[in-house]
């Protein structure tokens, strides 16, 4: 039997290339909804049906039942939510709501891609933003869902996700982006101050693996997607250079962040690509 899966956000970044890996599989129909806040059509897949539109209005826009709803269709910055704080509420709090509602109805299974923010500073940081806020709030929320309402869901962490796709360039843009990009272009390497925030990294390979994993997963919260190896942000950026230059502290920032493997390797997941390595053949590749 086809199985029909939507991928909310599947324009984007880590939705582009989960959809990729998961359409060679002849049977599964893959969907994509995004709004293309981030999301380009230039990432759209063979084969794919994609539909333009804000989860706020899956109901209207989505008519069949899905098997699976990946959700990454929200807003994942953590400095630029104080001043997109509509945006948060719009895509983070009344999108996901009706996602939820969705699937609720049609009894998916969901897979959330939650914050890790609210892991950083040994918890105390979940409050320190919009975005890590409503996020936090979310996996209360769903986790709530699965009790009062039977619904079945993963809920999973992501740790700064980097890789071919990523988003360089914007306010938007992803810390390894941001130094490939000033990397390639000979300019500085912005790091914002102090420097010493320190960050776990997951190639989006291996992140792909583990969300294909979790369709077969156990019900339930803590599955974290990372490496255990963190590094400071400074770190990272004379990993690509010596020309440094710092930017003022924003607001919301986190200085630790923390993670627990263990569910994912229950599964029998582990991350195979190493921060260093890939920087590594970045720069000779380049050469």
């Amino acid at each position: 039997m086809e199985k029909k899966i939507l991928v909310t956000g599947g324009a984007g970044f880590i939705g582009s290339r989960l959809i990729k890996d998961l359409v060679r599989n002849k049977s599964c129909k893959l969907y994509s909804l995004d709004n293309y806040f981030t999301g380009k059509p230039e990432n759209h897949i063979r084969g794919v049906t994609y539909i333009r539109g804000d989860c706020r209005d899956v109901e209207r826009l989505i008519d069949f039942s899905p098997d699976i709803v990946y959700h990454f269709g929200e807003y994942s910055r953590v400095a630029t939510s104080f001043e997109d704080y509509q945006k948060v509420w719009s895509y983070n709090v009344a999108g996901t709501h009706k996602i939820l509602e969705f699937c609720k109805k049609n009894r998916c299974r969901l897979i959330y891609s939650a914050s890790s923010t609210k892991f950083g500073d040994s918890g105390k940081n979940k409050d320190c933003s919009p975005y890590a806020f409503h996020k936090a709030q979310n996996t209360d929320l769903i986790n709530n869902y699965g009790k009062w309402f039977g619904l079945d869901y993963i809920i999973c962490y992501f740790y700064n996700v980097y890789g071919a796709g990523q988003i360089s360039e914007g306010k938007y843009a992803t810390v390894i982006g941001i130094f490939e990009r000033q990397s390639t272009e000979g300019a500085p390497l912005t790091v914002v101050s102090p420097g010493t925030q320190r960050r776990d990294f997951t190639h989006i390979d291996d992140i792909v693996c583990a969300l294909k994993i979790l369709q077969q997963a156990p019900a339930g919260d803590g599955y974290c997607i990372g490496t255990n190896k963190s590094y400071d942000i400074i770190q990272v950026a004379k990993m690509f250079g010596d020309n440094v230059v710092y930017l003022d502290r924003r607001p919301g920032e986190r200085f630790t962040t923390d993670i627990n493997l263990n569910k994912m390797h229950s599964l029998n997941w582990t991350s195979k690509i190493n921060l260093e390595e890939y920087i590594k053949n970045f720069k000779e590749n380049k050469k």
